[in-house]
């Protein structure tokens, strides 16, 4: 039993539902967070105190934070190919999925807040400016290493899923193209996995200001 507290248009919840659809597992989605509120209500906060989303229940047990998430799915159902089980070939998957975390999601973060969320009289130029050759760096590093391979390892793997959320974005707001042109080859690939399309492939339009 898998319960994922979290509305669509979050790319933290997509993590999970991408992820668990890959997996071939049915998860009950309620929303909660943006618009659907609900994050401040005792009953979510006895969850999960930071009151953020997603909150997902697996079996009873309650986890946040999407990245732990994912690996916990992943070494629960994933196979081989997904999840290694010898450390270190697992880790030089899991070293790139932690870098969509931790190096390219904070580098895309100002133009989510610039060009979506910030209504466009509101729009700091001089943020967009600078934030634009500091994410050029970190999609060349990921354009190199996908020069040698069709996924982030041999074969699709949890590594992909933490970097490729981020991805329909960045196309979808012009960030990533002919600069990189290995990375927008991997996310043609993964538009074409029925699960990417369905949970990651979300318009974003309702996030911006009305």
């Amino acid at each position: 039993m898998i319960i994922v507290h979290g509305r669509a248009t979050s790319t933290n919840v997509q993590n999970v539902m991408w992820c668990a659809a890959e997996l071939g597992l049915d998860v009950d989605r309620r929303d909660v967070g943006g618009a659907f509120g609900g994050t401040d209500t005792p009953e979510y906060r006895a969850m999960n105190p930071n009151g953020v989303i997603p909150t997902v229940e697996i079996d009873g047990t309650v986890l946040w934070e999407s990245a732990a998430i994912v690996r916990c799915l992943a070494a629960m159902h994933g196979d081989e190919t997904f999840w290694p089980r010898d450390p270190l070939t697992r880790a030089r998957l899991d070293k790139w999925a932690e870098w969509g975390r931790a190096t390219l999601a904070p580098r895309m973060q100002p133009f989510f807040l610039q060009l979506i969320f910030a209504r466009p009289e509101n729009r700091n130029q001089a943020v967009i400016d600078a934030a634009r050759p500091p994410l050029k760096a970190a999609l060349g590093i990921l354009d190199a290493h996908l020069a040698g391979s069709q996924w982030i390892g041999e074969d699709f793997s949890f590594a992909d899923i933490l970097p490729g959320v981020l991805m329909y974005r960045a196309h979808e707001l012009g960030l990533a193209g002919d600069d990189h042109p290995n990375v927008s080859r991997w996310y043609r690939d993964l538009a074409a996995r029925p699960a990417y399309a369905t949970h990651a492939m979300v318009p974003f339009d309702s996030l911006r200001p009305t």
